[in-house]
């Protein structure tokens, strides 16, 4: 009889940064309210009326509709940056507000681990929830590696303030210098095309020309933290469908590792995600098919709940556990028969 408890297999952690790690954006320059806006604009549903009057249909925000018929505001009118401000998404205001004042930073501004927001006030720039994983991964004895992809310029600053988190500068995590991570403060960069996709970090060059599983491998094998910028312009070439987002790779045939992604834009739609998860074929193999979200969401997959992230310090930890969950039964039903 197999066991209950999923195998403790290397984790991979591949970490989207803003609305994910971080509740800003600085491709837009849009800070903490502004971000928080922008995510309920994706996770509040309703209907249009009979007269085409927005209708609410649920007045609690979540990643995926309340009943058949509901689509989010974000599909109907896009992204608002004063979405709670407005009289349509007043319903929202006071959960805003709730977790606007969760994220404020506590004491002196830091340097490194705040950032200024809105009405001048500071806010944590890396959710305390992220700090909370690592260190409850470490106590826990795991072996996992964290990889940052963003499509966005913010990781030379990410990577630094997460090196100086574990040289145990963060004055809330005082205890993650305990934890024996190398970072990589060199930030890589993924480049896709129709016949290849490259990575490349300092001197590393990586390529799936002539081996589809030579990146999945790379990943695997990585130790500690570091961080590649995702190719932005292919995403939107494809028009932003999971064909064009950032490539992640699985093996359900190699037992010691499992990667999961944890991104705001992924959603079951593959026509709008962010993510394109390829799964390789055969042990050892270097063919792989494209998968669709719904396959893998869950497993290898997750879309951030940010309001979650930023009320429950355990929520990160929480994502990994239900994905392992998930993946001895994907892994159970993906087995050939014999």
């Amino acid at each position: 009889m197999s066991a209950r408890r999923p195998a403790r297999r290397k984790l991979v952690l591949h970490l989207d940064l803003n609305n994910t790690l971080a509740a800003l954006d600085s491709a837009t320059g849009q800070g903490p309210g502004a971000a928080l806006n922008g995510f309920l604009c994706g996770a509040a549903w309703g209907a249009p009326g009979p007269a085409g009057e927005w209708q609410w249909l649920s007045d609690s925000p979540s990643l995926l509709p309340p009943c058949p018929g509901a689509v989010n505001f974000y599909s109907q009118y896009g992204r608002d940056a004063t979405f709670t401000d407005t009289a349509v998404g007043r319903p929202f205001r006071s959960l805003h507000a709730q977790h606007l004042q969760l994220l404020e930073w506590q004491g002196q501004p830091h340097d490194v681990f705040s950032v200024q927001g809105e009405r001048a006030k500071h806010y944590h720039f890396i959710l305390p929830s992220f700090f909370h994983l690592l260190e409850a991964l470490h106590r826990e004895g795991r072996h996992f590696a964290v990889v940052f992809r963003t499509f966005g310029t913010d990781l030379p600053r990410v990577l630094h303030a997460v090196h100086c988190a574990l040289e145990g500068q963060h004055p809330q995590f005082p205890a993650l210098r305990d934890l024996t991570l190398p970072v990589e403060l060199t930030a890589g960069r993924i480049r896709c095309s129709q016949r290849e996709v490259v990575l490349s970090r300092g001197p590393e060059r990586v390529s799936t020309r002539d081996d589809g599983r030579k990146l999945y491998s790379y990943f695997s094998s990585l130790q500690g933290l570091g961080g590649f910028q995702d190719h932005f312009e292919w995403w939107a070439r494809n028009q932003f469908s999971s064909r064009g987002g950032k490539p992640l790779w699985i093996d359900p045939h190699d037992s010691s590792v499992h990667h999961i992604c944890i991104d705001d834009n992924i959603r079951l739609n593959d026509s709008d995600t962010i993510v394109y998860p390829q799964v390789l074929s055969g042990r050892g193999g270097s063919c792989a098919r494209p998968a669709p979200t719904s396959e893998l969401y869950d497993v290898c997959l997750v879309q951030t709940n940010l309001l979650e992230a930023i009320a429950d310090e355990s929520y990160f930890l929480r994502c990994v556990r239900r994905c392992e969950e998930n993946y001895e039964r994907y892994l159970a039903s993906a087995e050939p028969a014999v």
